[in-house]
């Protein structure tokens, strides 16, 4: 199954740091097997939050930042998962159902989400 979402942020964060594939895993010690396929959507995603940690320094995202939040929410949605830190709020996973439930009668056009994710604040 190709994934395209999380390899795609993966690819274009490691040439925004100026690196080719071979420099970036000789560098990191990263197999450039495992992540040329990782980047092309052939491998899933990580589970291990430490690897995934290792993968987002390596590529400079800083911990707590919008795009480090991004990376792993990407990985976490690919995987088929909730992302670890938002599992971890009790109120929030028990209206879970309640957002599957509005996603599903809703037309997933952005608008829609919008209005979703503005109501959910307000909740």
């Amino acid at each position: 199954m190709k994934r395209a979402g999380f390899g795609r942020l993966f690819k274009s964060l490691r040439i925004a740091s100026g690196q080719t594939l071979r420099s970036f895993c000789a560098s990191h010690g990263f197999d450039p097997g495992n992540t040329s396929r990782l980047e092309r959507g052939l491998l899933a995603p990580p589970e291990s939050d430490e690897k995934l940690r290792e993968y987002a320094l390596a590529l400079n995202l800083k911990p707590h930042t919008a795009e480090w939040h991004e990376f792993f929410d990407l990985a976490a949605a690919e995987r088929g998962r909730v992302p670890n830190d938002l599992l971890a709020d009790e109120e929030l996973v028990a209206k879970l159902p309640a957002v599957f439930r509005t996603i599903r009668g809703t037309k997933t056009d952005g608008d829609a989400l919008d209005d979703l994710a503005e109501r959910l604040r307000g909740a």
